[in-house]
């Protein structure tokens, strides 16, 4: 069976940990460090090179493919960063090291099931030494759940084809209720104190209550007078640094990090992506 079978290949590796660097950046370093014009550039570059593709994928699946293009950007460098590490042993060895144990016994008992299918080889199951796979930088688990042909050749290889990478994120964010008549939120400013219990992406309000409690839009303006959304309030610097409102759609991209800093550039990326408008 696929244990016997590739159980001797499995190595424990020193090097994958799941940990990443803590650098203490601030949002007003940290995008232009991790979102340089270079990549803002590529970004435009590749849409516009790939647009009639990507809208049709954005069309079916429901997600706007600016967000597909700026997730490809910052997760795996446009394809250049996937990472050639053995899937089965990075997500063993970091389970064995104690790092997110049980996500990461999930996450190796996902990639057998992948292996288990035969419709991909040991040898193709390669990734980062988090254990993020292809193009997107997805995990065996999303993989397994979610992925999808994006350019209808039979084979639903992510590492390879970024439309199937393309396909198989979007097909995850729809399926986690994405909207592709929302955006992901709004840089915001405060005329008052805001209480650190209210603030994080596990707290909403609706635009009306936060109103209420003395936000507005960036320019000073009254937020919009709705309270049909649930909206949470970020301040990943502290109550002097940027503040966003930010609605469901970017709490969905937290499949692929809870870390703001990262969200907020990818988000800033996808921003940069639209205006000016690509003809």
């Amino acid at each position: 069976n696929t244990i016997d079978k590739h159980f001797a290949k499995i190595k424990v590796f020193k090097r994958a940990t799941a940990n990443g660097s803590n650098k203490a950046l601030n949002l007003e370093s940290y995008i232009p460090q991790n979102s340089p014009e270079i990549t803002v550039s590529t970004a435009r570059a590749m849409f516009k090179e790939q647009q009639d593709a990507l809208i049709a994928l954005g069309d079916r699946y429901g997600v706007q493919p600016r967000f597909l293009v700026a997730l490809w950007g910052m997760t795996s460098e446009f394809g250049e960063q996937k990472g050639n590490f053995p899937i089965l042993s990075v997500t063993a060895s970091n389970a064995y090291s104690g790092n997110k144990e049980q996500f990461y016994i999930d996450e190796f008992i996902a990639a057998l099931k992948i292996l288990d299918t035969n419709q991909v080889q040991y040898e193709q199951l390669i990734g980062s030494s988090t254990g993020a796979m292809g193009h997107m930088q997805l995990m065996p688990s999303q993989y397994l759940a979610y992925a999808q042909d994006g350019n209808g050749d039979g084979v639903k290889d992510i590492w390879n084809n970024q439309f199937d990478a393309f396909a198989t994120a979007a097909s995850m964010l729809k399926e986690s209720g994405w909207k592709n008549d929302e955006t992901w939120g709004r840089q915001v400013s405060s005329i008052n104190p805001i209480s650190s219990q209210l603030v994080g992406a596990e707290h909403t309000e609706t635009f009306n209550e936060w109103q209420e409690l003395g936000v507005r839009r960036y320019n000073g303006n009254d937020l919009p007078k709705r309270d049909d959304m649930q909206v949470s309030l970020l301040m990943p610097d502290g109550e002097n640094g940027r503040q966003y409102l930010v609605y469901n759609n970017f709490r969905l991209l937290q499949a692929w990090s809870v870390k703001e800093h990262f969200l907020l550039t990818v988000t800033y990326l996808s921003e940069r992506i639209q205006n000016p408008p690509i003809n």
